[in-house]
């Protein structure tokens, strides 16, 4: 296959009879392709990679797009839980169809500009979309989560809040790309609710960065299994507590899973926190 491709996004790329003919192959070359597996015909006219994901093959089925959580995801993208099916993005001229079992199909006119080879829209587009079909609290952690990862900068926020609906504008405000977890931003967002003042990725001499500092003097570690998991790594997070303690700091340690499925006991926590600096301001 003469064809060349994005090795990063490999699995994401798709191609029209024309765009092989243009790119030297030739009819039979197609067709032997197809014949040896290298190529899969998805419907007339349009062809993925043998290795193609399979949300590739149904978004490219569609002459669509993958976009929204499905594209989010797969890019790394903070998404609390997998799409059941898949988000694709089809032309507005496009004729009309179902959208895939428990998926989406997402019609609104591209912001930024994507390859014509790449079955994907751009990062900034998928979380145009998202915006849709997540929660304010999911969509600015997924937001915070593309930042963090390089995949869109801070010039891109404009043409993004220009683009969802007016009554999401507002959460531009509470976007922060220094958050380095989805879970991170969820207990920050929490935090700010219930009225602490938050300071976000905190540097403390001694102790290093800490997650999260509310009110001056409680540290909010987001802690997960895939880094917390090892006794070297429990070992070393007793020895921060440790130094924030001899310094005159609290640490609550929060649990992803909790910050994900069970955020109120991370709330009852907050309280609790809330008034025991209550009492020690009060006996000082």
């Amino acid at each position: 296959m003469k064809p060349m491709m994005s090795q990063g996004d490999a699995q994401l790329w798709m191609w029209t009879t024309a765009q092989l003919r243009t790119s030297g192959m030739s009819k039979h070359d197609i067709a032997r392709a197809v014949g040896d597996g290298g190529l899969i015909r998805v419907r007339p006219g349009r062809y993925v990679r043998r290795d193609a994901h399979p949300d590739v093959a149904i978004a490219a089925a569609l002459s669509g797009r993958l976009t929204c959580v499905s594209l989010l995801a797969r890019r790394g993208v903070f998404v609390r839980e997998a799409p059941d099916g898949v988000h694709v993005h089809v032309p507005r001229t496009a004729s009309r169809t179902a959208a895939p079992d428990g998926g989406a199909l997402h019609w609104r006119t591209l912001i930024a500009p994507a390859p014509t080879q790449l079955c994907a829209v751009s990062t900034l587009d998928a979380l145009v979309h998202a915006c849709g079909c997540l929660e304010d609290v999911d969509f600015v952690a997924a937001v915070d989560s593309a930042l963090h990862l390089g995949l869109i900068r801070q010039t891109d926020l404009a043409r993004l809040f220009g683009a969802v609906p007016a009554r999401k504008k507002v959460l531009r405000r509470l976007v922060d790309g220094r958050a380095e977890s989805g879970t991170e931003t969820i207990v920050r967002l929490l935090a700010i609710r219930l009225g602490f003042r938050v300071e976000v990725q905190k540097w403390i001499p001694g102790v290093g960065r800490v997650d999260l500092l509310l009110d001056g003097w409680l540290v909010v570690e987001c802690d997960s299994k895939a880094h917390h998991a090892s006794w070297e790594a429990q070992r070393e997070d007793r020895r921060r507590d440790q130094a924030l303690a001899a310094r005159g700091y609290g640490t609550y340690r929060a649990l992803a899973e909790d910050a994900l499925f069970h955020l109120e006991r991370i709330q009852s926590a907050l309280h609790g926190y809330r008034a025991l600096g209550r009492m020690q301001a009060a006996r000082a």
